[in-house]
This record gives structure tokens, sequence and C-alpha cells, in this order.
């Protein structure tokens, strides 16, 4: 009897979940069941728990609301199935033509910084470039904001680097409100935590920007130490067609030059570090 009630009080679960994923995608009854070729009544009975999800049902509806594979391994277990989708290590021997290909774009990016991160923002790899630059702005930083290697302790912990953003007031705003929509739109449960963690130690303007920044581009992060300057932008890319957790979690992240001035100086850093000949 405990089994049939705890399978109950997963399956009540269910009509929640699809309910709250339909509305973080802003989605009506109707155009869930339109999207995704199931009638709306189904729709209705799925989320009144008045009908129960098939496991291609579920699969179905999920693929069409985008959501995340670890959460779409929580839908079948509120619904009572078995989870589908593994969080595979990088040094899986499964994984390893996704680690190769990360390393590689990684290193091919080249004299410039690049990482691969989490949905939490911790970071997974990094190439020399960006080691290089770590380290410049301070040997014991990840020591300092403890948490591991994070990024939005990077930037938002009293001890990060906030000092040194030299447009902290145009860029910090920008990149808390992006960690803040991933957070709801992949819901990152620890990124969540993370920002509720740091958000006692931001003052109003990077919580609630008052003021108009310039609309350029792209907006880089300018960083300024020992009189040096550097002013760097990021391009995001992600796996299409990613079918394990970590690597449907990853993004990977270029950091690319904004004036020449940037570029000039990680190729000359660059050059300096080969072996002589």
């Amino acid at each position: 009897m405990p089994q049939v009630q705890n399978a109950r009080r997963t399956t009540d679960g269910f009509p929640q979940l699809l309910r709250s994923w339909r509305q973080k995608r802003r989605l009506s009854q109707l155009e869930l069941a339109l999207n995704s070729g199931v009638s709306q009544r189904h729709v209705s009975f799925l989320e009144s728990g008045r009908a129960r999800p098939s496991r291609s049902m579920i699969l179905q509806l999920s693929e069409c609301l985008e959501v995340p594979l670890r959460e779409r391994n929580d839908w079948l277990t509120a619904a009572g199935f078995a989870p589908l989708f593994r969080a595979r290590p990088l040094d899986d021997p499964q994984m390893g033509q996704v680690t190769a290909a990360v390393r590689m774009m990684l290193a091919n990016h080249e004299p410039f910084p690049a990482l691969a991160v989490d949905r939490a923002w911790n970071i997974v790899m990094s190439n020399r470039a960006f080691e290089a630059m770590s380290a410049a702005l301070g040997e014991d930083l990840w020591k300092r904001i403890g948490g591991g290697r994070n990024l939005m302790r990077l930037f938002f912990h009293p001890q990060g680097i906030r000092p040194h953003v030299a447009n902290w007031r145009a860029i910090a705003p920008l990149l808390w409100q992006r960690a803040q929509r991933e957070s709801e739109a992949l819901g990152g449960e620890e990124t969540k935590r993370i920002l509720h963690e740091l958000a006692v130690h931001q003052d109003a303007d990077t919580l609630w920007p008052a003021e108009d920044v310039p609309l350029v581009p792209v907006m880089p992060l300018e960083i300024e130490k020992d009189g040096l300057r550097i002013s760097l932008f990021t391009v995001i890319a992600t796996f299409g067609t990613a079918q394990d957790i970590t690597a449907d979690e990853m993004r990977i992240e270029s950091l690319f030059p904004a004036d020449a001035a940037t570029e000039q100086l990680f190729r000359t850093l660059a050059a300096n570090s080969l072996p002589s000949a």
C-alpha cells in the first residue's frame, strides 16, 4: 500500500510541471495544443490530472516546450516513469567526441580567452588565454570568492573583479538580468540559489538599473588593472542536438577583442609566451 501512495503523489506532480512550463513559455493551452499536435481538451485534462500522460506524450510535450533534458527527467519521474536522459561526466568514454570538440574550440580561439560553463555558470573547461587573464586579476582570485570557479561569483562576490571593471554600471545589470532570465527559462535552481546569495551584496543600480546605457552593437566587458585596459565581448555556442544532460547544459563562451588595442595585447602576450626555437 505505501508504494501505491508514493506513486500517486509522484503522478500528481506532473500536472503542475506541465502547467508551470507552459506558462514559462507564455503559451495558452490552445497554443500548446496546436504546436504539439495534441488536442486542447487532452492538454486541459493533463493539466487538471483527469488524464494520465503516456511516456511518449511527456516527451512530445516537453520537446515542444523546449524543456531542458534534466527537467524532462523530472517530468518522467513525476508521472511514474524511469528517467531517460543521462548526465555523463566529461571523461566518460561516450563523451569523448563532445569533450574533444570543446577542447578544439577553446584551443582554436587562442590567443583570446574562451571557456566552457554549465547552466549554473560553473567553469568546466578553459583555454590558456583565459587562465592567464584570471591569474593577472589575482593569483588567489578563485580562493577569495569561494564556491568553486563560478562566473557569477567572479563578477558579483564582494571579493570578485568589480573593482577592475571600468564599465560596471553599464554591464553588471545586463549580466545580472541575463542570469535571471536563464534561471527562469532553463529551470536553473542552482543559479537561483547563487543569485539569492549574491543579491545582498549588490546595490540598487545593479539589480534595478535606473539609467539608460549606450545602445552599442555589443556591450563589452572593460577591465582595467595595473595600467592595462582590455575590452572584450562574448559569443556563445551550444550543442544543437544534445541528448545528454551534460552536453545540453554546456555552453562555450568565446571572448573577442572589442578594440584593436586589446587584440594586439593578446596577440603580443601569446607570441611572448611561445618557447624560443
